[in-house]
This record gives C-alpha cells, sequence and structure tokens, in this order.
C-alpha cells in the first residue's frame, strides 16, 4: 500500500506539456538544420583536433568533396583540397584562439589557371568544443574590383598615350621620309648604319601604333573565324623567328572547335604579343606548346606553355600593368594591348609560372561574344 502512494501519478495535462516540448524542440532542431544546409554561404563546424564535424551543402560545392568524405577529416588533411592552404589555416586558427573571433582571405588556383577568392570568418567554441567557419565566395567581387582599376589606369594611360603618340608621330613621319631620301646616296661602308636608323624607327612606329591602341577604341568587325587557322596562321608568320633561336612549336589543336565569334586580327595580334614573349625568354631554345580546346559548353581555351625561367609570383601581379615588362628592351605595352584586346573579346588572361619552370597563359574566350566568362 505504501509503494502505491510513493509512485508518481502523472496527470493528463503533464503528459501533453511534455509531448509539446518535445515536438517544439523536434521543430526547433528542424529549422535550424533548414537553415544550416540551405545558407548561400558556407558553413564548417570543427572540432578542438580540427576535424571536420558537420559541413552545409554550400561548403561541399566549395571545397568540391562531399560531406561524408569531410567528417573526421583535418580540414588540412591530404585527402582535402586545403591541404596546400595548411600553414594560413593554421595562422587563422591561431589567432581565433587569440582573439575568439577572426577573419581572412584565401585563394585557390584552378587547373585553367582561374583563381577563386573566398573570406572566411570563424567563432571559436560556439557550443560544446565545436568552432564554426563561415565561408564566402568573393571572386566575382575581387574580379570586378581588378577591373575597374585597371580600367580607371588604362583611360588615365589612354589621354596620356594619345597625347604623346601625335606629338611623336608628325616628327617621325618627317625623319622617316628623309631617311628614304637618303637611302640612294648610303655608302657601303654606311649601310649598316642605315639599317640600324631605319630599323629602329619601325620600332618606334610600333610603340606609337601601341599607344594609339591603348589611347582610343578601334573601330572591331567581329565575325566568326576559326580560331585553329588563326592559331596557325600566327605560328607560321613566327617560324623563322623560332628558328633563329632554337625554339620548336608543339601544337595540339582540337578538330572539333565551333567556330568563334572574333575579330582575328586582333586575337593575332595577342597571339603573336605571347607567342614572340615566349621566344626571347629561351634564348638557349627549347619548346613552346600551344593548345587549343572546347573547356566548357560557350568556352574555348588557349594555352601557351613556355620552357624559360619562369616569373615570380610578385611579378605576375604586374603583368598586363602600363610599362611594366621582364625584358630589357620591351615597353610593357605588348601585354597590356593584349589584356584590353581579350577584355574587349569578353574573354580573360591568367597566368601560372614557377621560376626555373617556364610560364603559362590561359585564354579563356567566349564562343560568342555575348555570353562573357564570369
Amino acid at each position: 500500500m505504501e509503494n502505491q502512494f510513493n509512485q508518481k501519478v502523472i496527470f493528463p495535462n503533464e503528459t501533453n506539456e511534455e509531448q509539446t516540448k518535445e515536438t517544439e524542440s523536434q521543430e526547433s532542431e528542424q529549422k535550424y538544420r533548414r537553415i544550416f544546409e540551405d545558407s548561400i554561404d558556407g558553413l564548417i563546424l570543427w572540432d578542438n583536433e580540427h576535424r571536420f564535424v558537420d559541413v552545409n551543402i554550400a561548403a561541399e560545392r566549395m571545397i568540391g568533396l562531399p560531406k561524408k568524405k569531410l567528417i573526421g577529416q583535418r580540414v588540412y588533411d591530404p585527402s582535402t583540397p586545403l591541404e596546400g592552404k595548411k600553414q594560413e589555416i593554421l595562422k587563422h586558427i591561431d589567432q581565433l584562439l587569440n582573439e575568439g573571433q577572426t577573419a581572412s582571405t584565401i585563394t585557390f588556383e584552378t587547373e585553367d589557371g582561374n583563381k577563386l577568392y573566398f573570406e572566411y570568418t570563424s567563432q571559436l567554441d560556439i557550443v560544446g568544443g565545436v568552432n564554426i567557419t563561415i565561408f564566402k565566395d568573393v571572386t566575382d567581387k575581387v574580379v570586378m574590383q581588378e577591373q575597374l582599376r585597371k580600367s580607371d589606369t588604362l583611360n588615365v594611360i589612354g589621354e596620356l598615350a594619345a597625347g604623346i603618340a601625335h606629338e611623336i608621330r608628325n616628327p617621325m613621319t618627317a625623319l622617316k621620309g628623309f631617311i628614304q631620301l637618303l637611302e640612294s646616296s648610303i655608302t657601303k661602308e654606311h649601310s649598316l648604319y642605315y639599317q640600324v636608323i631605319t630599323t629602329e624607327l619601325q620600332r618606334i612606329d610600333s610603340i606609337i601604333n601601341e599607344f594609339l591602341i591603348l589611347a582610343k577604341p578601334q573601330t572591331i568587325s567581329f565575325q566568326e573565324k576559326d580560331l585553329n587557322q588563326i592559331m596557325k596562321e600566327t605560328v607560321d608568320l613566327l617560324s623563322a623567328q623560332a628558328v633563329l633561336y632554337n625554339v620548336q612549336f608543339v601544337t595540339d589543336y582540337d578538330d572539333r572547335l565551333p567556330l568563334i565569334y572574333c575579330e582575328p586580327n586582333q586575337l593575332k595580334k595577342v597571339f603573336i604579343n605571347l607567342i614572340k614573349n615566349a621566344i626571347e625568354v629561351m634564348p638557349s631554345g627549347g619548346n613552346i606548346t600551344i593548345t587549343t580546346k572546347k573547356i566548357r559548353k560557350q568556352q574555348i581555351q588557349i594555352i601557351i606553355k613556355d620552357e624559360g625561367c619562369g616569373i615570380s609570383k610578385e611579378k605576375i601581379k604586374k603583368l598586363g600593368e602600363p610599362f611594366y615588362t621582364t625584358k630589357d628592351r620591351g615597353t610593357g605595352l605588348g601585354l597590356m594591348v593584349s589584356y584590353r584586346i581579350i577584355d574587349e573579346h569578353n574573354g580573360t588572361i591568367n597566368v601560372k609560372s614557377e621560376e626555373g619552370m617556364g610560364t603559362i597563359f590561359y585564354i579563356n574566350l567566349p564562343v560568342n561574344k555575348l555570353h562573357p566568362i564570369v
């Protein structure tokens, strides 16, 4: 009888309250799980041993691996794409331990030379020894800022170039005219001097033309063309120079490329600039490998690879900037003009290089100019 009195009596309304609380708890958990999974930013939960605890769908997409392959792995393990960023991640974690919250940026380079930029913010110990990192893809923002910076620079340089080019062109015309008049009276012992003068005048004229291209937009007539044919004509044009430098061309053209909507003479100018540069950085000879291929439904990629001395990361950042060159007698205008032409075709140029290992230029072009590369 006493045991009966000691038993807890459960009233109906108390049972309903517990069931309601349990239901509310389940609904709350489902709601936060849905917010976690559907966030447009990448969300990563990781423990104090730097191991993945959970990732959402956006993080799976950014990292490039499914959740089941990530959970339990350290964030910088060899089996994850973050392996090469171990030192950057450890530095970020050190800052997090000192401050409780920190933000950093990280850059990845894809196989085709494109760069992806991410901002990530971490919060320490959000619950029970679990930390959170929020990833945001800011590639479009960074690319746009860089394009605006270059555009502003080009506008200033263009105005300056127009004035300089016109001021130089007038006396240049007179010089060329008088030199041609003197040609018949040049003696044999002075013929070498005459050749040097005419060659250097031609070089100045070429620089003036590049100035004028920067100074104002050219009238461009876009038409459907065979990119492989444009490249073959360029290679044929530079074959004699390649022989002088003991350079061989290795070509791999994709015969299934669609016709591309472009200005062929402008593209040829870009290819000439890049291939001439490649030849000149190999004084001891070597191979220049030229590849064309279709990489996406509406994109074509041209790869120009040399076996030169390579370019440091610091110098790569400056390529295409006004008057920056790695050559003794260069002006830096050739690459600058090339970048502008590819930009007018709604394409991109990316450079991958390692000192002592050569340089690779990746040119990505849309098949149709109306479909820009983003």
